[in-house]
């Protein structure tokens, strides 16, 4: 583990002060901080204690009010991300930073210093892909990606610029178990190389088995810093939320009720060249059941939504049956008549529209009830709608009136799930109903589900966290390739065979055939 420097010389970043307010909020207070080289450093706290902000002052995309900043002893002023680069640090975003209607290659390209030759440039980022077990198609077009295979394209892009010090935001979320610990030996060797990480993980287990060193943020400030491998999830928990974690509510087993949704037989091509064909989907849930769904993103989850959903009408009726109604024909106007809502797994792009108020974002659903009447919104009853929903599920924001792009992702996620479930549907698909979430957050959220399920909803969660799917799951299914196996009591599971047929993804396997 790196030693504690003596003098300022010694660390490779030193934050001083660093002071960020926007109108009405302070995002960052009087923030010190101090990473040695080699050092994994984590950046702790609840979403929304500022810890995005402070990342992107480290790394030119936003302005400090006040405080100062030294790189290697030497006071810096970072005024973009190209001097941040200049200067060897690089970043994985948790929202990421790409161009849809451009290919993987040429994302990357634009991130590198001089002219690319982009079929030399994409041999580069396969052997690294190969590397580091991130399995990405060059020239895949970005607007084809689900959030994990984009987050991928973002730390193959940060590892291609050899940095000196690397920022990554949730680096995990898209990982099986046994790809997290190859991840986690590929940083430590980049650290033992020298290069310091700032590691930002809601995965407060994850920190304690890779972080020699965390930095604690609440409201702003810096409540503490600790050395993770002395301290427990529970005693972190508390440093970042000021109180001890909630548990959940304990769940009554009662006999589950009839099938509320099923699947029979579904076969789904695709039109897009690197989308994944759905075979023989079949699956059932009944009422006060929630049937987990676990898989390395990539291997058909966006596609199984979209049928779910209604985004993707079938040909076959029976394809999909809600409540007894074939239902495979319908848009997802006519399956929300059956009781089916969705919650997708991009809580920007498709979750909500980001320069909308709160309020009138209730409209992009939750427009039954009165909402509309006679062709008319009735505002009042969408900004109802809305208090409630941010009452309920303890949305962090100033109003109805907030801008869903001004939430912090917790905020933002809980607000969206939030609208589905005060709809109170008959059956419910999630999908990465927690990425990016902190353990607060998450814990509203997945409390929220299982007392939907209480309430005899058939829910379906689609979720790359495996800890989430045995925590709230009562049977649990693998999606892998666009094939779906039997699912399993949560009870019978076993996490390592979970992790291994996760594993068995169809990119992994042409990958590996290709050796």
């Amino acid at each position: 583990m790196p030693h504690t420097a003596s003098s300022s010389s010694e660390y490779r970043l030193e934050l001083r002060g660093i002071g960020k307010t926007y109108p009405g909020v302070i995002a960052n207070d009087g923030i010190d901080l101090r990473v040695n080289p080699g050092e994994i450093h984590a950046i702790v706290g609840e979403n929304g204690a500022g810890k995005s902000t402070l990342m992107k002052i480290i790394y030119g995309m936003v302005h400090a009010d006040s405080g100062d900043m030294l790189w290697d002893g030497r006071e810096v002023s970072i005024t973009s991300p190209a001097d941040a680069q200049r200067l060897g640090i690089g970043m994985v975003f948790q929202h990421f930073a790409l161009f849809d209607t451009l290919t993987v290659a040429e994302n990357i390209a634009l991130a590198l210093p001089g002219k690319q030759n982009i079929e030399i440039l994409s041999g580069r980022i396969a052997d690294v892909a190969t590397h580091y077990g991130l399995p990405v198609e060059p020239g895949r077009h970005i607007y084809t990606m689900s959030v994990g295979e984009r987050q991928r394209v973002e730390i193959i892009r940060a590892l291609l610029q050899n940095p000196r010090l690397l920022i990554l935001d949730e680096p995990t979320s898209v990982l099986t178990p046994q790809a997290v610990e190859k991840l986690f030996i590929t940083l430590r060797q980049i650290a033992e190389e020298g290069c310091s990480i700032l590691y930002i993980s809601h995965k407060l287990n994850e920190i304690r088995d890779l972080c020699h060193k965390a930095t604690i943020l609440r409201g702003g400030r810096v409540t503490g810093v600790c050395d993770p491998s002395l301290e427990s999830p529970a005693s972190m928990a508390r440093l970042m939320i000021g109180t001890d974690l909630a548990e959940y509510r304990q769940r009554t087993r009662s006999v589950a009720g009839a099938v509320r949704l099923a699947v029979n037989g579904l076969d789904l091509p695709t039109a897009d060249p690197f989308g994944t064909i759905l075979s023989s989907i079949t699956l059932s849930v009944r009422g006060g059941e929630i049937l987990g769904i676990a898989g390395v993103s990539g291997n058909g989850q966006q596609e199984l939504l979209a049928a779910l959903s209604g985004e993707t009408r079938l040909a076959r009726r029976d394809a999909i049956i809600i409540d007894g109604a074939p239902a495979g024909h319908l848009d997802p106007a006519g399956r929300r008549k059956l009781g089916l809502c969705s919650v997708p797994e991009d809580r920007l792009r498709q979750g909500s529209v980001p320069s909308l108020p709160l309020s009138e974002n209730v409209l992009l659903t939750a427009n039954s009830g009165g909402a509309v009447e006679a062709g008319l919104i009735r505002f009042d009853r969408i900004l109802d709608f809305a208090e409630r929903c941010i009452r309920a599920f303890d949305v962090r924001c100033p109003g109805p009136a907030a801008p869903a792009g001004s939430l912090s992702g917790g905020n933002l996620q809980k607000f969206i799930i939030g609208r589905e479930i005060l709809q109170e549907p008959g059956v419910l698909i999630v999908s990465q109903p927690t990425w990016g979430v902190d353990v607060g957050a998450a814990l509203v959220i997945r409390q929220a589900l299982l007392d939907l399920r209480e309430r005899g909803a058939a829910i379906v969660v689609i979720s790359e966290e495996l800890d989430e799917l045995f925590d709230i799951a009562d049977h649990i299914a693998v999606i892998a390739g666009g094939r779906l196996t039997e699912a399993t009591a949560i009870a019978d599971a076993n996490r390592n065979d979970i992790g291994l047929a996760m594993s068995g993804s169809r990119m992994e396997k042409e990958m590996a055939d290709a050796l």
